[in-house]
Protein backbone atom coordinates (compact mmCIF):
# COMPACT_ATOMS: atom_id res chain seq x y z
CA UNK A 1 0.00 0.00 0.00
CA UNK A 2 1.37 3.86 -1.06
CA UNK A 3 2.51 5.59 1.88
CA UNK A 4 3.23 9.29 2.68
CA UNK A 5 6.50 10.53 0.43
CA UNK A 6 8.67 10.96 3.53
CA UNK A 7 10.29 14.30 1.88
CA UNK A 8 6.20 15.59 1.55
CA UNK A 9 5.98 14.35 5.66
CA UNK A 10 9.55 16.55 6.16
CA UNK A 11 8.33 19.52 3.84
CA UNK A 12 5.50 19.84 6.08
CA UNK A 13 7.02 19.64 9.34
CA UNK A 14 9.65 22.48 7.91
CA UNK A 15 7.07 24.92 6.85
CA UNK A 16 4.96 24.20 10.63
CA UNK A 17 8.91 24.35 11.89
CA UNK A 18 9.80 28.08 10.47
CA UNK A 19 5.95 29.47 10.77
CA UNK A 20 5.95 28.83 14.73
CA UNK A 21 9.96 30.17 14.78
CA UNK A 22 8.62 33.27 13.63
CA UNK A 23 6.38 33.69 16.68
CA UNK A 24 7.98 31.69 19.69
CA UNK A 25 11.17 33.40 19.96
CA UNK A 26 9.27 36.92 20.43
CA UNK A 27 6.76 36.61 22.64
CA UNK A 28 8.43 37.84 25.82
CA UNK A 29 9.86 40.58 24.38
CA UNK A 30 6.69 41.63 22.35
CA UNK A 31 4.30 41.09 25.19
CA UNK A 32 6.71 42.45 27.93
CA UNK A 33 7.69 45.54 25.68
CA UNK A 34 4.98 46.54 23.49
CA UNK A 35 2.36 45.54 25.35
CA UNK A 36 3.22 46.34 28.48
CA UNK A 37 2.89 43.04 30.49
CA UNK A 38 4.65 42.31 33.74
CA UNK A 39 7.27 39.25 33.40
CA UNK A 40 4.61 37.68 35.99
CA UNK A 41 2.15 38.37 33.49
CA UNK A 42 4.15 36.94 30.72
CA UNK A 43 5.65 34.04 32.79
CA UNK A 44 1.53 32.79 33.36
CA UNK A 45 0.56 33.51 29.73
CA UNK A 46 3.81 31.21 28.37
CA UNK A 47 2.58 28.95 31.22
CA UNK A 48 -0.90 28.72 29.40
CA UNK A 49 0.60 28.21 26.12
CA UNK A 50 2.36 25.05 27.16
CA UNK A 51 -0.47 23.68 28.77
CA UNK A 52 -2.48 24.01 25.77
CA UNK A 53 0.89 21.92 23.72
CA UNK A 54 0.00 19.55 26.62
CA UNK A 55 -3.59 19.14 25.88
CA UNK A 56 -3.24 19.07 21.58
CA UNK A 57 -0.58 16.46 21.88
CA UNK A 58 -2.38 13.77 24.22
CA UNK A 59 -5.72 15.02 22.71
CA UNK A 60 -4.26 14.65 19.07
CA UNK A 61 -2.09 11.28 19.72
CA UNK A 62 -5.96 9.67 21.43
CA UNK A 63 -7.36 10.24 18.16
CA UNK A 64 -4.64 9.56 15.67
CA UNK A 65 -5.33 6.26 16.77
CA UNK A 66 -9.26 6.36 16.12
CA UNK A 67 -9.85 8.76 12.97
CA UNK A 68 -8.37 9.34 9.44
CA UNK A 69 -5.33 11.45 10.46
CA UNK A 70 -5.27 13.32 7.06
CA UNK A 71 -8.37 14.93 8.30
CA UNK A 72 -7.55 15.89 12.14
CA UNK A 73 -4.02 17.18 10.30
CA UNK A 74 -5.68 19.84 8.10
CA UNK A 75 -8.20 20.17 11.18
CA UNK A 76 -4.91 21.46 13.50
CA UNK A 77 -3.43 23.65 10.65
CA UNK A 78 -6.66 25.22 10.18
CA UNK A 79 -7.26 26.42 13.47
CA UNK A 80 -3.38 27.89 13.42
CA UNK A 81 -4.41 29.70 10.38
CA UNK A 82 -7.39 31.08 11.73
CA UNK A 83 -5.59 32.15 14.49
CA UNK A 84 -2.57 33.73 12.93
CA UNK A 85 -4.72 35.61 10.41
CA UNK A 86 -6.79 37.09 12.94
CA UNK A 87 -3.16 37.99 14.64
CA UNK A 88 -2.62 40.17 11.70
CA UNK A 89 -5.30 42.21 12.10
CA UNK A 90 -5.61 42.10 15.95
CA UNK A 91 -2.23 41.95 17.91
CA UNK A 92 -2.77 43.77 20.81
CA UNK A 93 -3.78 43.04 24.37
CA UNK A 94 -5.44 40.43 25.02
CA UNK A 95 -5.90 39.50 21.62
CA UNK A 96 -2.03 38.20 21.42
CA UNK A 97 -2.12 36.19 24.64
CA UNK A 98 -5.38 34.55 23.59
CA UNK A 99 -4.23 33.70 20.16
CA UNK A 100 -0.70 32.47 21.65
CA UNK A 101 -3.32 29.76 23.67
CA UNK A 102 -4.69 28.86 20.51
CA UNK A 103 -1.30 28.41 18.79
CA UNK A 104 -0.18 26.33 21.62
CA UNK A 105 -2.87 23.98 21.15
CA UNK A 106 -2.73 23.98 17.41
CA UNK A 107 1.14 23.23 17.68
CA UNK A 108 1.39 20.13 20.31
CA UNK A 109 -1.51 18.67 18.18
CA UNK A 110 0.15 19.19 14.48
CA UNK A 111 3.59 18.14 16.15
CA UNK A 112 1.68 14.77 17.14
CA UNK A 113 0.23 14.27 13.81
CA UNK A 114 3.34 14.84 12.20
CA UNK A 115 5.04 12.31 14.29
CA UNK A 116 2.70 9.68 14.71
CA UNK A 117 2.23 10.01 10.52
CA UNK A 118 6.34 9.15 10.35
CA UNK A 119 5.13 5.41 12.43
CA UNK A 120 2.72 4.91 9.11
CA UNK A 121 6.07 4.40 7.12
CA UNK A 122 7.67 1.10 7.34
CA UNK A 123 9.74 1.30 3.85
CA UNK A 124 12.30 3.47 5.90
CA UNK A 125 14.12 2.89 9.18
CA UNK A 126 11.96 4.41 12.05
CA UNK A 127 15.52 5.57 13.54
CA UNK A 128 16.16 7.05 10.08
CA UNK A 129 12.73 8.52 10.15
CA UNK A 130 12.64 10.53 13.23
CA UNK A 131 16.36 11.93 13.03
CA UNK A 132 15.29 13.16 9.35
CA UNK A 133 12.34 14.76 11.27
CA UNK A 134 13.99 16.22 14.22
CA UNK A 135 16.55 17.76 11.20
CA UNK A 136 13.52 19.19 8.83
CA UNK A 137 12.14 20.88 12.61
CA UNK A 138 15.46 22.48 13.67
CA UNK A 139 16.45 23.40 10.04
CA UNK A 140 12.76 25.21 10.06
CA UNK A 141 14.21 26.87 13.60
CA UNK A 142 17.06 27.90 11.64
CA UNK A 143 15.46 29.62 9.06
CA UNK A 144 13.33 31.30 11.14
CA UNK A 145 15.01 32.76 13.83
CA UNK A 146 17.82 33.78 11.46
CA UNK A 147 14.94 36.12 9.70
CA UNK A 148 12.20 36.87 12.44
CA UNK A 149 14.58 39.43 14.63
CA UNK A 150 14.63 41.74 11.04
CA UNK A 151 10.89 41.19 10.00
CA UNK A 152 10.08 42.08 13.83
CA UNK A 153 11.87 45.68 13.30
CA UNK A 154 10.36 46.29 10.24
CA UNK A 155 6.49 45.59 10.83
CA UNK A 156 4.65 42.92 13.56
CA UNK A 157 2.07 42.32 11.18
CA UNK A 158 4.81 41.42 8.63
CA UNK A 159 5.67 38.68 10.96
CA UNK A 160 2.46 37.34 11.35
CA UNK A 161 1.81 37.16 7.00
CA UNK A 162 4.70 35.87 6.95
CA UNK A 163 3.38 32.62 9.66
CA UNK A 164 0.19 32.75 7.77
CA UNK A 165 2.22 32.20 4.83
CA UNK A 166 3.73 29.37 5.80
CA UNK A 167 1.27 27.48 7.15
CA UNK A 168 -1.11 27.96 3.94
CA UNK A 169 2.27 26.42 2.34
CA UNK A 170 1.96 23.35 5.27
CA UNK A 171 -1.95 22.82 4.72
CA UNK A 172 -1.58 23.07 0.88
CA UNK A 173 1.38 20.15 1.53
CA UNK A 174 -1.24 18.20 3.59
CA UNK A 175 -3.69 18.35 1.29
CA UNK A 176 -2.12 17.52 -1.92
CA UNK A 177 0.89 15.20 -0.87
CA UNK A 178 -1.03 13.14 2.33
CA UNK A 179 -3.60 11.74 0.80
CA UNK A 180 -1.28 8.30 0.61
CA UNK A 181 -3.63 4.69 0.59
CA UNK A 182 -1.71 4.12 3.70
CA UNK A 183 -3.20 6.83 5.66
CA UNK A 184 -6.47 7.10 4.45
CA UNK A 185 -7.25 3.55 4.33
CA UNK A 186 -5.44 3.00 7.45
CA UNK A 187 -7.52 0.67 9.58
CA UNK A 188 -9.47 2.93 12.17
CA UNK A 189 -8.72 1.16 15.80
CA UNK A 190 -11.77 0.81 17.95
CA UNK A 191 -11.48 1.96 22.01
CA UNK A 192 -12.25 -1.36 22.22
CA UNK A 193 -8.99 -2.36 20.68
CA UNK A 194 -7.15 0.49 21.95
CA UNK A 195 -7.19 -1.15 25.34
CA UNK A 196 -4.08 -3.52 24.26
CA UNK A 197 -2.09 -5.01 26.91
CA UNK A 198 1.42 -3.76 26.45
CA UNK A 199 4.11 -5.89 28.00
CA UNK A 200 5.55 -4.90 31.04
CA UNK A 201 8.95 -4.17 30.25
CA UNK A 202 7.66 -2.13 27.10
CA UNK A 203 5.57 -0.10 29.74
CA UNK A 204 8.54 0.25 32.05
CA UNK A 205 11.06 1.43 29.59
CA UNK A 206 8.49 4.06 28.31
CA UNK A 207 7.35 5.24 31.78
CA UNK A 208 11.53 5.87 32.10
CA UNK A 209 11.23 7.74 29.22
CA UNK A 210 8.27 9.95 29.92
CA UNK A 211 9.90 10.57 33.39
CA UNK A 212 13.34 11.64 31.37
CA UNK A 213 11.53 13.88 29.26
CA UNK A 214 10.11 16.27 32.11
CA UNK A 215 13.10 16.27 33.77
CA UNK A 216 15.22 16.67 30.72
CA UNK A 217 13.12 19.46 29.69
CA UNK A 218 12.96 21.02 33.41
CA UNK A 219 16.80 22.19 33.25
CA UNK A 220 17.32 22.23 29.42
CA UNK A 221 14.41 25.23 29.41
CA UNK A 222 16.75 26.80 31.77
CA UNK A 223 19.30 27.77 28.69
CA UNK A 224 16.22 28.99 27.22
CA UNK A 225 14.73 31.60 29.76
CA UNK A 226 17.51 32.08 32.90
CA UNK A 227 20.51 32.10 31.24
CA UNK A 228 20.18 35.04 29.17
CA UNK A 229 20.00 37.12 32.62
CA UNK A 230 23.00 35.58 33.75
CA UNK A 231 25.22 35.89 30.48
CA UNK A 232 23.84 40.00 30.17
CA UNK A 233 24.60 40.16 33.91
CA UNK A 234 28.19 39.50 33.19
CA UNK A 235 27.95 41.96 30.60
CA UNK A 236 27.42 39.84 27.48
CA UNK A 237 25.36 41.00 25.09
CA UNK A 238 21.84 40.08 24.38
CA UNK A 239 22.77 39.49 20.88
CA UNK A 240 25.34 37.26 22.06
CA UNK A 241 22.84 34.91 23.38
CA UNK A 242 21.13 35.36 21.00
CA UNK A 243 23.56 33.69 18.77
CA UNK A 244 23.89 30.88 20.93
CA UNK A 245 20.46 29.77 19.71
CA UNK A 246 21.79 29.95 15.91
CA UNK A 247 24.92 27.89 16.53
CA UNK A 248 22.41 25.23 18.15
CA UNK A 249 20.02 25.29 15.30
CA UNK A 250 22.85 24.82 13.02
CA UNK A 251 24.51 22.08 14.73
CA UNK A 252 21.82 20.38 14.99
CA UNK A 253 21.46 20.09 11.13
CA UNK A 254 25.04 18.84 11.12
CA UNK A 255 24.81 16.37 14.11
CA UNK A 256 21.33 14.82 12.41
CA UNK A 257 23.48 14.25 9.25
CA UNK A 258 25.97 12.90 11.25
CA UNK A 259 24.07 10.78 13.10
CA UNK A 260 22.06 9.57 10.03
CA UNK A 261 25.55 8.24 9.06
CA UNK A 262 26.56 6.46 11.80
CA UNK A 263 23.14 4.28 11.93
CA UNK A 264 25.28 2.46 9.16
CA UNK A 265 27.68 1.34 11.82
CA UNK A 266 25.52 0.60 14.89
CA UNK A 267 21.86 -0.11 15.49
CA UNK A 268 21.33 -0.26 19.05
CA UNK A 269 19.63 3.30 19.41
CA UNK A 270 19.53 3.17 23.48
CA UNK A 271 23.10 3.99 23.71
CA UNK A 272 22.16 7.08 21.61
CA UNK A 273 20.09 8.19 24.50
CA UNK A 274 22.49 7.27 26.93
CA UNK A 275 24.90 9.06 25.10
CA UNK A 276 22.59 12.37 24.35
CA UNK A 277 21.51 12.36 28.49
CA UNK A 278 25.27 12.25 29.13
CA UNK A 279 26.03 15.41 27.55
CA UNK A 280 23.34 17.19 28.22
CA UNK A 281 24.39 17.03 31.65
CA UNK A 282 28.13 17.85 30.84
CA UNK A 283 27.00 21.16 29.43
CA UNK A 284 25.41 22.13 32.73
CA UNK A 285 28.97 21.32 34.48
CA UNK A 286 30.58 23.48 31.54
CA UNK A 287 28.52 26.54 32.65
CA UNK A 288 29.51 26.03 36.38
CA UNK A 289 32.84 26.92 35.27
CA UNK A 290 31.60 29.33 32.58
CA UNK A 291 33.35 33.07 33.42
CA UNK A 292 33.58 34.33 29.44
CA UNK A 293 31.72 33.81 26.41
CA UNK A 294 33.84 31.18 24.51
CA UNK A 295 32.93 28.77 27.41
CA UNK A 296 29.38 29.82 27.02
CA UNK A 297 29.85 28.49 23.36
CA UNK A 298 32.01 25.22 24.17
CA UNK A 299 28.83 24.48 26.51
CA UNK A 300 26.00 25.21 24.02
CA UNK A 301 27.93 22.52 21.74
CA UNK A 302 27.93 20.03 23.90
CA UNK A 303 23.95 20.73 24.82
CA UNK A 304 23.51 20.60 21.03
CA UNK A 305 25.09 17.42 20.29
CA UNK A 306 22.83 15.96 23.80
CA UNK A 307 19.65 17.41 22.34
CA UNK A 308 20.72 15.91 19.02
CA UNK A 309 21.40 12.55 19.73
CA UNK A 310 18.95 11.99 22.71
CA UNK A 311 15.75 13.72 21.65
CA UNK A 312 14.88 11.90 18.61
CA UNK A 313 15.89 8.49 19.27
CA UNK A 314 13.27 8.64 22.09
CA UNK A 315 9.73 8.76 19.88
CA UNK A 316 11.44 6.15 17.58
CA UNK A 317 11.98 3.68 20.04
CA UNK A 318 8.70 4.27 21.75
CA UNK A 319 7.77 3.42 17.86
CA UNK A 320 8.94 0.14 18.30
CA UNK A 321 7.81 -0.99 21.97
CA UNK A 322 4.07 0.13 20.96
CA UNK A 323 1.44 -1.56 18.80
CA UNK A 324 -0.44 -0.08 15.78
CA UNK A 325 -3.07 0.32 17.79
CA UNK A 326 -1.90 2.92 20.45
CA UNK A 327 0.97 4.24 17.89
CA UNK A 328 -0.21 8.01 18.43
CA UNK A 329 -1.35 7.78 21.60
CA UNK A 330 2.35 7.05 23.20
CA UNK A 331 3.98 9.90 20.19
CA UNK A 332 1.15 12.44 22.47
CA UNK A 333 1.94 10.99 25.53
CA UNK A 334 5.60 11.48 24.54
CA UNK A 335 5.39 15.47 23.49
CA UNK A 336 3.15 16.01 25.83
CA UNK A 337 5.91 15.13 28.80
CA UNK A 338 7.97 16.92 27.25
CA UNK A 339 6.26 20.34 26.96
CA UNK A 340 5.16 19.74 31.09
CA UNK A 341 8.90 20.22 31.15
CA UNK A 342 9.25 23.17 29.55
CA UNK A 343 5.65 24.53 31.38
CA UNK A 344 7.18 24.12 34.72
CA UNK A 345 11.22 24.63 33.75
CA UNK A 346 11.38 28.95 34.16
CA UNK A 347 9.57 28.68 37.42
CA UNK A 348 11.88 25.73 38.57
CA UNK A 349 14.87 27.99 37.75
CA UNK A 350 13.38 31.13 39.30
CA UNK A 351 12.84 29.32 42.61
CA UNK A 352 16.34 28.09 42.54
CA UNK A 353 18.06 31.38 41.78
CA UNK A 354 15.78 33.30 43.96
CA UNK A 355 16.64 31.21 46.83
CA UNK A 356 20.29 29.93 45.82
CA UNK A 357 22.18 30.78 43.03
CA UNK A 358 22.73 30.34 39.25
CA UNK A 359 25.80 27.95 39.98
CA UNK A 360 23.46 26.15 42.54
CA UNK A 361 20.78 25.53 39.81
CA UNK A 362 23.48 24.12 36.91
CA UNK A 363 25.05 21.84 39.91
CA UNK A 364 21.12 20.33 40.38
CA UNK A 365 20.67 20.39 36.78
CA UNK A 366 24.12 18.33 35.76
CA UNK A 367 23.09 16.08 38.65
CA UNK A 368 19.45 15.79 38.22
CA UNK A 369 20.23 14.63 34.37
CA UNK A 370 22.92 11.76 35.50
CA UNK A 371 20.31 10.54 37.88
CA UNK A 372 18.33 9.94 34.84
CA UNK A 373 20.92 8.76 33.00
CA UNK A 374 21.64 5.95 35.98
CA UNK A 375 17.92 5.26 36.16
CA UNK A 376 17.45 4.48 32.34
CA UNK A 377 20.52 2.47 32.26
CA UNK A 378 19.16 0.53 35.48
CA UNK A 379 15.89 0.22 33.33
CA UNK A 380 16.49 -0.93 30.05
CA UNK A 381 19.51 -3.20 31.25
CA UNK A 382 16.60 -4.91 33.16
CA UNK A 383 14.16 -5.06 30.68
CA UNK A 384 15.31 -4.60 27.33
CA UNK A 385 16.17 -8.42 26.55
CA UNK A 386 12.32 -8.76 27.40
CA UNK A 387 10.35 -6.11 25.27
CA UNK A 388 8.13 -7.34 22.54
CA UNK A 389 8.75 -5.11 19.67
CA UNK A 390 6.54 -3.65 16.59
CA UNK A 391 7.05 -2.12 13.01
Amino acid sequence: MREIRLRWLLLGALFSSIGMSFIWPLTTIYMHNRLGASLTEVGIILLLYSSANVVGSVIGGRLFDRLNPYYLTLGGISVSLVTLGTLIFSHGWPAFPIALVFLGLASGWTLTMVNSLGTTIHSRDGRYIFNMLYFAQNLGVVLGTALVGFVYSTSVTLLFVIAFSLFVCFFTVVLTCYHAPAVMQRQVVTKQAQDVTIALPNRRIMATFFISLIIIWVMYEQWVSNLSVYMTGMGIPMREYSLLWTINAGLIVVFQALLNWLANFFSNLYLQVYAGIFFVALSFVTLIFAKDYLHFVIAMVILTMGEATAFPAIPAIINGLTPHAVKGKYQGMANAWANVGKAFGPLFGGLVIDHGSYTLLFIIAAVANLLILGLNGVVIHANQQNVETYK
